[in-house]
């Protein structure tokens, strides 16, 4: 029997077995429940309205000899306070006789004839009780019809205690029948509750051998898999449902992942091995271009460019031509001061010297067309800025604002400083910027990228912003009415 029903449980899928045993749950709380409902009403409800019954018998004599009591008071001597308290001890007397006990089922013949005896009593002694509190002393039935109702009080006094005497004398019957039945409850209980247990864990134990242990094994087969160890052992079952399935195709899955896996490092190492010899032939092919730019180098040395540009003017001197003299001059002053400058920082004064010499040839190139102008409020010779920084930012004013346009136009360089900052301006009035192109560079700006800022700009923007991470940068364009590029640089460097 056992076996079969293991046999059944393996073939059931995984969605059945859990109603299965969620059914078989329920039904174990349902069956304790009951037991718990049936014990509450064998041992508490019926002591429970034997108890109320015997109350309410005993209330029904209290209010009885207090009716009776009271009634006797107010016939001596009648006033208004003894009949006020009459009247609140007749009501609770008919409070109590309409809670009195009458149920047939429960209290048996002999019981309920006596209480229905008194129910029906009661209501004869109020009618007579009213007929007399009605009628006066100079009637002639007057003390005839009083005695009556004493009688009836003491009629209705004494069967009460009888109700109440046959009320205890039942009460007594059922505890007596019932006690040995209440010794039996608590084994009952406590057999029942093994029973219960047992089988709630019976099939927990079904649930975790079929369901938590494969899923669990499983999972730790799936961590060594992830450590690259896919050569373990197969996962066994006897599962027939989907973890069977599951374990199934995790095995399958399992062997041709790991077959797949050597193959593929077998692959690697094989491309491996010739990645370095490709390499190795490019790390030759490396050396021989960088052969190749050291000489092409060498051929270009700045001192043979310098020599050669001094020779140049030299000529021109002998030749009486001061204006190319000059420019070969200030031409020879721009490559020195770009060429053999290695240091990160200068005198602003050195700047705008090589601002007035790249200017004084863009001059000689254009004309009066272009026109600049320096306005510099700081001590230049006690400010440092970046080395090579208005130079391009010059440069791109000319080609792309003032060289667009036929009139040309003027540029201003504003050097000043403002609190903890010193501010560098370049202004032109040329052909300024497109919406579109603006907002692009003010974007890259605020990212702090340089890919579309272009190589003057954007290569000043790169240097001062690594040498003044605080640094910051304004660009203000409209089209054909000029562009202002400033750059605010903090006083710990850029002060005086």
């Amino acid at each position: 029997m056992k076996e079969m029903f293991q046999r059944n449980w393996q073939a059931l899928d995984i969605r059945h077995k859990i109603i299965v045993f969620t059914g078989s749950v329920l039904l174990i709380i349902v069956l304790a429940g009951i037991l718990d409902v049936w014990v509450v009403r064998f041992s508490a409800v019926d002591f429970y309205r034997i108890m109320e019954d015997n109350s309410r018998n005993d209330s029904l004599i209290q209010r009885l000899e207090e009716e009776a009591k009271a009634f006797e008071e107010y016939v001596k001597q009648p006033d208004e306070g003894k009949e006020q308290v009459l009247q609140e001890t007749m009501e609770a007397t008919r409070l109590a006789v309409e809670q009195m006990p009458l149920d047939y089922a429960s209290q048996g013949a002999q019981l309920y004839a006596t209480a229905w005896s008194v129910s029906n009593s009661y209501e004869v002694y109020v009618e007579k009780r009213d007929r007399i509190l009605q009628m006066g002393e100079e009637n002639q039935e007057y003390i005839s019809r009083l005695y009556e109702v004493y009688d009836m009080q003491t009629y209705l006094v004494d069967y009460a205690r009888k109700l109440m005497a046959m009320g205890l004398a039942n009460g007594n019957r059922v505890y007596h029948e019932k006690y040995p039945w209440m010794l039996g409850i608590p084994a009952a209980i406590i057999v029942v509750t093994l029973v219960l247990f047992y089988m709630v864990i019976r099939l927990g134990n079904m649930m975790n051998t079929s369901i938590i242990t494969p899923v669990i094994r499983l999972a730790d087969a799936s961590r060594k898999i992830a450590a690259n160890d896919f050569f373990i052992e197969d996962i066994t079952v006897e599962n027939r449902d989907e973890i069977g399935d599951l374990v199934h195709a995790f095995n399958k899955m399992k062997f041709a992942t790991g077959r797949y896996i050597q193959t593929m490092e077998e692959n690697r190492m094989a491309l491996d091995k010739l990645h370095e010899k490709e390499v190795e032939r490019l790390e030759m092919e490396r050396r021989l271009e960088s052969a190749k730019m050291e000489l092409l180098t060498s051929q270009i040395n700045p001192h043979f460019l310098f020599n050669t540009l001094n020779v140049i003017g030299g000529m021109a001197n002998l030749e009486d031509a001061d204006i190319t003299e000059k420019m070969i001059k200030a031409l020879s002053d721009l490559f020195r001061y770009t060429l053999k400058n290695d240091q990160s920082e200068v005198t602003l004064s050195r700047e705008l010297k090589v601002i007035n010499d790249y200017m004084y040839l863009q001059h000689m190139r254009f004309g009066v067309r272009i026109s600049y102008e320096i306005d510099c409020r700081v001590d230049a010779d006690a400010v440092l800025v970046p080395v090579f920084m208005l130079q391009p930012l010059v440069e791109n004013a000319i080609i792309h604002g003032l060289s667009p346009k036929v009139e040309g136009g003027k540029i201003k360089i504003r050097i000043w400083k403002k609190r903890q900052s010193l501010y560098v301006a370049v202004a032109d009035n040329g052909a300024g910027m497109d919406p579109d192109i603006l907002a692009r560079l003010r974007t890259q700006i605020a990212c702090e990228g340089n890919e579309a800022l272009g190589i003057g700009f954007g290569n000043v923007y790169k240097r001062v912003k690594a040498m003044y991470p605080d640094s910051r940068v304004t660009l203000v364009s409209r089209k054909n009415r000029g562009t202002v590029i400033r750059f605010e640089i903090p006083c710990e460097k850029g002060s005086e």
